[in-house]
């Protein structure tokens, strides 16, 4: 059998691959400009960095194609060491279109293809960056429906939810601003470090230091906890806007979910249902304050917050939790394993919360108190740690709050998290094996930790500080049969693994 051509990425990506290595050395470059400052030669180095820039980017069209066969999706790239990487088609789980500003405007897209691969390293030979927009979309439906007469998309379009403007005030309280203000804060001292300038060199630099060090030390702490907090809620809004402009969920009779979503930078994302084990509801702490939630996806070939497909388990952003709760019933099929009351965990899972909360908090207080008399620390510094300690018991309290477990309708649901609480739903038939761990301090307490393992999603999912007794019957209802063989009346189970799911069986 004849095999297909090699085909070569879009030509117009050699207008956007130049300035990402550009943008990429832009830290290095200012910094030869600055350090051969002194010399009077820092532009002709900077010169000779963007020249080198430039020919990388390009270098990467030139040796970069791919073709598909009947079996695979085949992608050849490298100059010195050549390398071809080879993915069959059926292991094919999810694929990734997105368009950066530039691909917009050029028509381009970046299609990155998911394939449910179990290590966490990174791999970017997944990706084929650029192709045209009309290409990219009879690959993304190829590759899901192993077909090779794809023409166009002609599949009835259920919407399940789209993005309404009000969502956005739901931005402030996301605290992804952290992550930006931290990436320029990276970004700027890399800058500095290089050029070996000081930031007192620039006037709004020098006013803003100059200012901090003439305020007392708590006031200045207090002025620049309150100056992050209005920069993290202005970058969080800003950055809601960004990711989920126009988002929008829908389910084609296909067989898929799929999520469009962004404002400068567009993404689609296609998940095989089949490939679907379950969802989760995450609520953040202070979005749990303004009532808000967001829907994830459990799926395999799906790694939560992992390299190119960071954020592609998305099934709603951040809005109203009566919302999410809907989206995650309609995705399901039907609600009861978002509805269902939850079984609450023994009073000793309590006590454990709060010994080790308090406990925590008294081991800071107590060296701050010390240091405070030998060492020098302020005073006021000691004594404001004092108010570690209510807020300690407020969140051992809302830990316990937050734990419970249910097993309804094919699906085992858990709950548990203070600052970032989830409520998820694993299919029963998802589960390909059961982890029974017991701590030092659980044995104490007679209590137990069951981890549900599944190839999907974050891979483990805990039902935390249960009794040995709850452990085993929520096993047993959930996999009828699989913990069975591993029972030892003396010596509970630390690991087993369904021999039929998985190929082999693992206690220790």
């Amino acid at each position: 059998m004849t095999q297909p051509d090699w085909q070569k990425l879009s030509v117009r990506m050699l207008a956007i691959h130049p300035v990402q290595e550009v943008i990429k050395f832009l830290p290095a470059l200012i910094g030869l400009l600055f350090a051969g400052g002194s010399s009077g030669h820092g532009p002709l180095w900077s010169l000779i960095g963007l020249a080198v820039a430039v020919g990388l980017g390009m270098l990467r069209w030139f040796t970069t194609s791919y073709r598909i066969t009947a079996e695979q999706i085949q992608i050849r790239r490298g100059l010195l060491r050549r390398r071809t990487l080879s993915i069959p088609l059926d292991r094919v789980r999810t694929v990734d279109v997105t368009a950066h500003a530039m691909h917009r405007l050029l028509h381009l897209t970046r299609v990155t293809v998911g394939t449910g691969r179990s290590d966490r390293k990174k791999n970017d030979g997944l990706t084929l960056d650029a192709l045209h927009r009309t290409e990219a979309a009879l690959l993304r439906e190829r590759l899901l429906n192993r077909r090779s007469d794809v023409q166009k998309s002609t599949v009835d379009i259920a919407e399940l939810v789209r993005a309404e403007p009000g969502w956005i005030r739901y931005g402030p309280f996301t605290l992804s601003g952290f992550v930006t203000i931290g990436a320029i804060a990276a970004v700027l001292s890399r800058i500095f470090g290089e050029s070996q300038v000081s930031p007192r060199r620039f006037g709004p630099f020098r006013v803003v230091i100059d200012a901090v060090e003439r305020m007392p030390v708590p006031v200045a702490v207090l002025v620049i906890a309150a100056a992050l907090l209005v920069l993290v809620a202005i970058t969080s809004t800003a950055g809601y806007v960004l990711t989920f402009w126009n988002f929008r969920l829908t389910r084609p009779a296909d067989g898929t979910l799929h999520v469009t979503r962004g404002l400068l930078t567009s993404r689609a994302t296609t998940i095989e249902e089949r490939r679907l084990r379950g969802i989760e509801l995450s609520e953040p702490l202070m979005l749990r304050w303004v009532n808000g939630a967001r829907c994830l996806a459990i799926a395999t070939g799906l790694r939560v917050g992992r390299g190119a497909e960071r954020g592609g388990s998305v099934l709603l952003p951040p809005a109203p939790v009566a919302e999410a709760n809907r989206v995650a019933a309609q995705v399901l099929g039907y609600s009861d394993p978002v509805t269902v009351p939850l079984i609450w965990h023994p009073l000793r899972a309590r006590r454990r919360r709060f010994s080790r909360a308090l406990g925590g908090v008294l081991v800071v207080v107590l060296a701050l108190g010390l240091t405070s008399s030998f060492a020098g620390v302020p005073e006021w510094l000691a004594q404001a740690s004092y108010v570690l300690i209510p807020v300690s018991l407020w969140v051992a309290a809302d830990r316990f709050a937050s734990l419970g477990h249910a097993v309804v309708g094919g699906y085992l649901v858990g709950r548990w998290g203070t600052l970032v609480r989830r409520r998820w739903a694993l299919s029963t038939d998802g589960i390909i094996g059961w982890n029974i761990r017991r701590s030092f301090f659980q044995r104490r307490a007679s209590l137990v930790t069951l981890t549900a393992t599944t190839a999907a999603g974050r891979q483990a999912y805990r039902v935390q500080d249960v009794d040995l007794t709850e452990a085993l019957r929520v096993a047993e209802e959930s996999v009828p049969g699989l913990l069975r063989p591993f029972i030892e009346p003396t010596e509970p189970p630390a690991v087993v693994v369904n021999p039929a799911r998985l190929g082999q069986a693992e206690a220790s």
